[in-house]
């Protein structure tokens, strides 16, 4: 967008929003405790944020009152990327500082957390039986033999009881991962495999849409398949008894124990998330204690404006980062709603519902399902009361113009709209939310603070008005430490500084406008990313050629203008197969029932063959460009194609689907 066609805001914070800011008294206290600027508003400070990337770190850990056991020597020992070092010499722990709202007298009867299932009436879990329950689940963890560095799993939905298990983790010093129980097995130990785990949280099953899914076949597997495993805790969701060999969760968490919270490094891992998996087995991405808590602390306290007053509802699952995100509003003493269940049971406007039953004041879903409510005709204003929400927050994908103008009318026009974009790879957002700077419909509203963000073109040059590569130029303290079982760091290096030495690029196209505002246009990868939940073509294509029928399969997911994500699924079939309905059901329910429901493909489309690199490597990036459109002389170099022939057929497809 030039500035020859400024367009008007389709909202702004009033005067008396911008003074009320967390971030407005941050700027105030920064200006005078460390020289920030006190005039020229979030730009400002943003700028000051990345030329002082020091001072600006050093002031978050001040504001927010950071615990260092061990004080820190210095705040960027070696700036160097990867390989940063933030806060060398400190200790402390993550989650001492979620459950410090329940020190305070005044408080420990207020709800930490929400439980909401499919029948939308909220359950409170208040501050000191949170704190009661982490401490009672610490001090087993401990007799179980778990120390600092062990990996410790949980199979489980988005209940109580896994914000209680990563906490009682971290509290030992333990390392916390976790799949959502919709996931199959193979899917899941293809993760936890790889960091093998002492101990496994599972539940017996789960809820999701109106029926009941029992797991407990899936959690043999697992088991089975997880040799380093000293106890598994059996949670009963619906209601079984725990099996043989098993620990009961209640005998785990009846204690009432003081919790001890191990001073780790600032530096020593948290927890581990995985990438999608799109070139093989999925990456395992270790992140620290401190870079999470002063990353979530500044996303959350500042960006989000979240405090004690606040009720932080996020849909998501426990296999998605910002399942872990929601879990961090403990930070700021907010208290969080957990959902269990399907986004749109028993109607597509059950989130709305959702949020009017737990009073949320920053509610965030997927761009998809906004525009899902645009489609079914949801009227969430008409319908519930959400005078409590003062944001609405989406990610997952890029959030069309429609779905802005859409959240505006339907649901207040004094609606505080915020479009985020980060990953997992942080477990944050690059740019997104910020409460004191006007919204503009289609955009995100900055970069946020702490983070160099740039678009590039391909030989490094910064773009401004135009498309390039989403890059961070400087370090990010919730960046990575390493990736698990990658010793020489080869793995890491590769995935996002590869392309720029020394800088990251992430593997998303965006536009930087000269407002500073940040346009997302999608991956510029192949990673599937539906309903937020990202998962690799490799998992696809592991499962649908274990068919018998199919020689060699291509998967390909595509944001589309309408705020719509399609993904077609084309097969090249063995000697012999045809491509009926019987054929396409078994595909849909062979990755249903062995990944996700998530990613079932839309259309299964026959094709002669699959184009490969002269290498053998599936061509996903071009055949994703020629199908949103792009012309074959750009999409693609015909040169580096096996059979270039190939290629016309997903040209001609592109062509005829715009």
């Amino acid at each position: 967008m030039t500035s020859a066609t400024q367009p008007e805001p389709l909202w702004s914070p009033g005067p008396d929003r911008i003074a009320a800011a967390r971030v407005t008294a941050f700027q105030a206290w920064a200006a005078e405790r460390f020289d920030a600027p006190a005039e020229g508003g979030y730009p400002a400070l943003h700028r000051w944020s990345v030329d002082e990337l020091d001072t600006f770190w050093q002031a978050v850990a001040e504001w927010f009152d950071v615990r260092f056991t061990t004080p820190y020597e210095s705040v960027l020992a070696d700036r160097t990327m990867p390989g940063a070092r933030w806060f060398a010499g400190s200790t402390l722990n993550y989650a001492e500082h979620a459950l410090r709202a329940a020190e305070d007298p005044a408080r420990a009867a207020d709800a930490a957390l929400l439980h909401v299932d499919e029948t939308h009436e909220p359950t409170p879990v208040t501050w000191a039986e949170l704190r009661r329950q982490v401490g009672s689940l610490a001090a087993e963890l401990r007799a179980l033999g778990v120390r600092p560095g062990d990996r410790v799993s949980g199979y489980l939905p988005n209940i109580p009881e896994a914000v209680v298990a990563l906490l009682a983790t971290a509290a030992v010093g333990g390392v916390w991962t976790s799949c959502a129980p919709d996931f199959g097995a193979r899917s899941v130990l293809d993760r936890f495999e790889q960091v093998e785990p002492v101990v496994l949280f599972t539940v017996d099953g789960y809820r999701y849409g109106g029926k009941q899914h029992d797991r407990r076949q899936t959690v043999a597997e697992l088991r089975e398949g997880l040799p380093s495993l000293r106890a598994v805790v059996h949670i009963p969701l619906l209601g079984t008894p725990a099996p043989e060999g098993t620990r009961a969760w209640s005998e785990l968490t009846s204690s009432d124990t003081e919790p001890v919270f191990e001073a780790v490094p600032f530096d020593h891992p948290l927890w581990i998330l995985y990438s999608s998996g799109t070139t093989g087995a999925p990456k395992a991405i270790v992140q620290s204690q401190g870079g999470i808590l002063l990353e979530h602390l500044k996303q959350l306290g500042l960006h989000c404006d979240l405090g004690p007053d606040d009720r932080f509802f996020w849909y998501t699952s426990t296999g998605w980062m910002m399942w872990n995100f929601l879990v961090s509003g403990l930070l700021t003493g907010t208290t969080v709603v957990l959902y269990d269940g399907s986004p749109g049971y028993p109607d597509t406007g059950a989130q709305w519902r959702i949020a009017e039953r737990t009073g949320a004041t920053l509610y965030g879903t997927s761009a998809a399902y906004v525009m899902a409510c645009k489609k079914a005709e949801v009227h969430p204003a008409r319908d519930f009361d959400l005078s409590a929400v003062k944001c609405v927050a989406t990610t997952g994908s890029p959030l069309p113009p429609d779905g802005f103008r859409w959240l505006h009318d339907e649901v207040a026009d004094d609606l505080w709209i915020a479009s985020v974009s980060g990953g997992t790879d942080v477990c944050s957002c690059f740019a997104g939310a910020v409460p004191t700077l006007p919204v503009h419909i289609g955009e995100l509203q900055a970069a946020c603070l702490g983070t160099d963000l740039q678009s590039w073109d391909p030989s490094g040059k910064p773009l401004t008005g135009e498309v390039g590569e989403l890059v961070v130029t400087a370090p990010m303290p919730s960046m990575p430490i390493h990736f698990w079982n990658d010793a020489d760091g080869s793995r890491y290096r590769d995935s996002y500084f590869e392309m720029f030495p020394g800088v990251w690029r992430h593997g998303d196209w965006i536009t930087i406008t000269d407002r500073g505002s940040v346009v997302i246009h999608g991956r510029s990868d192949s990673t599937l990313n539906r309903q937020g939940v990202r998962m690799g073509s490799a998992d696809i294509y592991e499962a649908v050629e274990r068919l018998p029928e199919i020689k060699e399969s291509l998967v390909i997911g595509l944001e589309e203008p309408n705020g719509g994500y399609w993904m077609p699924l084309f097969v090249h079939l063995a000697p012999g197969a045809v491509l009926d309905e019987a054929l396409r059901k078994k595909i849909a329910a062979t990755i249903r029932e062995q990944l996700s429901p998530r990613h079932v493909p839309d259309e299964v489309i026959e094709v002669p063959a699959v184009p490969h690199t002269l290498t053998g490597k599936r061509i996903e990036v071009p055949v994703k460009r020629l199908l949103q459109g792009t012309p074959m002389a750009k999409a693609v170099n015909p040169g580096s194609v096996d059979n270039p022939d190939l290629l016309a057929f997903y040209e001609e497809l592109g062509r005829t689907r715009r």
